[in-house]
């Protein structure tokens, strides 16, 4: 990345005017006019001290360190070339953009495009910025216009006092100016206009308060104001009290006596807040009806319901235009404020809604953004104090929550509060079960934009809705109970228990429902129920193994300390999935004495299967510390009792575990037939995260044997079906494999990226046994590093663990 001038920055952005006319009268001499153009323009840049950002065609982006420099160079590239057939329109603004990797990001980009755009061939534009810089002299002031894309207006400056054309900015109407920019929302802007071009009458705007409803309409009406010659008009209805109301509000905005005289008008009306007046809404009709070339916009937290409407959820902000607004609006009170991680915890906490950061954004003034973050526990009490031009319902982040909630019939809000009970996503099934809720319930808070829904069947209510929901609950011991009753029956349902047979794992539901699994956790180890939550991590144990050993084992650990009292044969169970985890993680003296206990609780209680499930994990144990024979002795006890009861799962560990033992003791073809026979029942018993490891074991084993083609082969399915199933300690570990196979292949850019991808998920969190095997796969790769592996490198650590795996699965770079 070129060093790009950073702090106040000065943009020149270059346009031809006319260059498609242009190459139809110049021919095949357009191609050495338009070089000869851009020779002469960056000649004058560079000459100034311009950092050329992009080009594209007949446009240039250049970045200066002082607006003085900028203005000259513009002066400059406008003479070198005069006598030229190519007139170019230039347009200068100043801000303090953020500086990315990837270049400039923020509202000042698209700003000083937009002002170049507005201008004609040969004119140089600047902005009030700018002009404040370089003063006053040769300027001619234009006033202020409206840009294409920008809701607030702009004065602009013209150099010189030559007579050009009017600028080509948007057309005035009754559209309230916003105080500050719009950030993001470009897919959502872009939609909007589509739907009004085409034959679409009615647009309703949906989501919940807060969500930036009406700010995302007023650009959308604010890009259309030249495509409706009636005019584009904003009807404020959050304060008008009664539905009857609603057509002399219209009539009186758009500056008619009756809205019947719209009939003959080509128009646009933005509706603002009708969720309150929903009874309006066949007035609303009938005035469409009478009124063929007018369209409408609505913002509401509920649909219209009229013939032909079109609703359009309105989601939070994603997480990158979050912190771009949060940034934005924090250096309105703190300037030089920038983001950092906790700016990013903050818009995630926060649900990435407009008004509540923006709310949080006030706090900074005072708070740094660390200390913002930890007073965050509760979000309702410390997100008020918005501006003080706001409408009273918006200058608290529980007042926009409470005016849609005092919109709901009494025993809706009843069912609204019993959903609290819920963290993150929940089923259909779970809400009826758990909180006696209907579907019809559920759609009437999705229509009142107080919950949304994911995929086919889920709800997702925000964290800031409910919190406010929670408040509205109180204390609900029952509704508690219920709840972490139901989660531990879907934790048994998903088949992940290392013991389960007789149906497949099913990671996808498990991973949806991972923050209600943890908030039944929590409540079994406040109320020391600790069976409950022991069988809820007994059930997901392949999740805890594949995702994060190390959460698995502290909940386990919290929960034997509070069971005093448990039945001798769930105490058995917790001890050998706690060993299991413990041993996981690289503990292998403690996990092996809790393999011990949990041996000696299973023999006592005559269970001859439970032992057998212990012997298998025990196996590991004995190979750790060198104890071959004991090891083998223990694998053929295992897999006679595994056998005698049909059990294809624990036939399938314990052939695993023997074949490490015969591969330890330089047995290895049987030990290659019996990790392939393993993996071979892995897939039968639907154990994928045994089989993983027996494909990787194979895998290690073939690249160890210089077999590299099919180690690959082998590495590469494993991997895939790793990522499938979310098993981050084989995905690293397989992830190096890979690189370690390119390193001696001679490929080293692929090793360069796989090893930069292995050293992005270290960053993401501990991943168990890995921690043991880095050092030695390290040294085998890097010994290998060249140029090209670190280039490379460099991109693998910035990539996301779906876009590695994609990389690894792909073709030879």
């Amino acid at each position: 990345m070129r060093n790009l001038p950073s702090g106040t920055v000065t943009f020149l952005f270059t346009d031809v005017k006319g260059s498609t006319r242009l190459l139809h009268e110049l021919g095949e001499g357009y191609a050495e006019v338009l070089a000869g153009h851009r020779r002469a323009l960056r000649e004058s840049f560079e000459r100034y001290g311009g950092t050329e950002v992009d080009t594209q065609g007949d446009a240039f982006f250049i970045a200066f360190a002082k607006a003085s420099e900028a203005l000259s160079a513009a002066v400059a590239g406008r003479s070198a070339l005069e006598g030229s057939p190519i007139r170019v329109r230039m347009g200068l603004h100043t801000g303090e953009p953020l500086v990315t990797e990837d270049g400039y990001v923020g509202i000042d980009v698209h700003r000083a495009a937009r002002i170049a755009a507005a201008g004609h061939g040969g004119q140089i534009l600047l902005s009030q910025s700018t002009r404040d810089l370089v003063g006053a002299e040769s300027l001619r002031d234009l006033g202020e216009h409206r840009l294409k894309d920008l809701t607030a207006p702009e004065r602009i400056y013209q150099l010189g006092d030559a007579d050009f054309p009017p600028l080509k900015s948007l057309n005035a109407t009754n559209l309230p100016v916003a105080s500050n920019p719009l950030v993001g929302r470009e897919r959502e802007l872009a939609d909007l206009q589509a739907l009004l071009r085409n034959s679409v009458r009615v647009v309703t705007l949906t989501g919940p308060g807060g969500s930036g409803k009406t700010r995302l309409a007023l650009q959308v009406a604010a890009e259309l104001v030249d495509e409706f010659s009636g005019g584009v008009f904003f009807v404020a209805l959050a304060g008008v009290g009664h539905p009857e109301r609603v057509q002399a509000t219209i009539a009186g905005t758009i500056g008619v006596r009756d809205p019947a005289d719209l009939r003959d008008r080509e128009a646009l009306l933005v509706l603002d807040n009708f969720e309150h007046l929903l009874e309006a809404a066949p007035s609303v009709g009938e005035l469409l009806a009478g009124a063929p070339n007018t369209k409408i916009l609505a913002t509401s937290r509920a649909p219209l319901r009229l013939e032909g409407e079109r609703e359009y959820p309105l989601d939070p902000l994603p997480s990158d235009e979050a912190v771009e607004l949060l940034t934005q609006r924090g250096r309105a009170v703190r300037p030089g404020f920038e983001p950092d991680d906790a700016t990013r915890e903050i818009c995630s906490r926060l649900d990435g809604l407009p008004l509540a950061l923006e709310l949080a954004a006030s706090r900074l003034r005072s708070l740094s953004s660390a200390a913002l973050l930890q007073r965050l526990e509760q979000r309702l009490p410390l997100l008020t104090g918005g501006r003080r031009d706001a409408p009273e319902r918006q200058r608290t982040l529980r007042a926009t929550i409470e005016w849609s909630y005092e919109l709901l019939s009494e025993g809706l809000k009843q069912v609204f509060a019993r959903l609290a009970v819920f963290a993150g996503t929940f089923s259909l099934d779970a809400a009826e079960t758990v909180t006696g809720a209907t579907l019809d319930d559920l759609d009437a808070l999705v229509e009142a934009s107080l919950m949304k829904p994911i995929g086919a069947d889920r709800f997702l209510m925000l964290a800031t809705i409910r919190e406010f929901a929670t408040g509205a609950l109180g204390e609900n011991a029952d509704l508690d109970r219920r709840h972490a009753e139901h989660y531990r029956r879907v934790a048994e349902s998903t088949n992940l228990s290392a013991d389960g047979e007789g149906g497949m794992p099913d990671y996808e539901l498990a991973f949806a429902e991972l923050d209600n699994f943890r908030k039944a956790l929590t409540w079994a180890v406040e109320t020391r129920n600790a069976a409950v939550g022991l069988q809820t991590v007994i059930a997901l144990e392949q999740l805890w193994v594949t995702r994060d050993p190390f959460e698995g084992r502290r909940w386990l650990e919290a929960l034997m300390e509070r069971g005093e009292n448990l039945p001798p044969e769930l105490r058995a169970r917790s001890l050998l999935t706690h060993g299991g985890l413990v041993f996981i993680v690289g503990e292998f003296e403690r996990g092996t004495q809790l393999y011990e206990d949990s041996l000696a609780e299973y023999r006592s209680l005559g269970d001859e299967r439970g032992a057998a499930a212990v012997l298998n994990r025990m196996i590991y144990a004995a190979i750790a510390r060198q104890d071959f024979p004991e090891a083998r002795a223990l694998g053929s006890e295992s897999l006679e009792v595994h056998r005698r009861f049909g059990s294809t799962q624990g036939e399938a560990v314990a052939l695993g575990s023997l074949a490490e033992v015969e591969w330890q003791t330089g047995n290895r073809e049987l030990a290659v037939e019996l990790a392939g026979r393993s993996a071979e029942l892995a897939a039968t018993a639907g154990f994928r995260w045994w089989r993983v490891a027996m494909l990787s074991m194979l895998s290690e084993w073939s690249l160890t044997s210089e077999r590299r083609a099919e180690g690959d082969r082998l590495g590469r399915e494993a991997l895939g079906l790793a990522h499938r199933i979310g098993d981050r300690m084989h995905g690293v570990y397989l992830l190096a494999l890979l690189a370690w196979s390119a390193a001696e292949a001679g490929q080293l850019k692929r090793a360069g990226f796989l090893w930069g991808a292995v050293e992005a998920e270290e960053q993401r969190g501990a991943i168990g046994q890995w921690e043991s095997e880095r050092d030695a796969f390290a040294a085998r790769v890097l010994a290998f590093a060249d140029a090209d592996f670190e280039e490379k490198r460099d991109l693998g650590s910035r990539s996301t663990a779906a876009e590695a795996v994609d990389y690894a699965l792909g073709s030879v770079d």
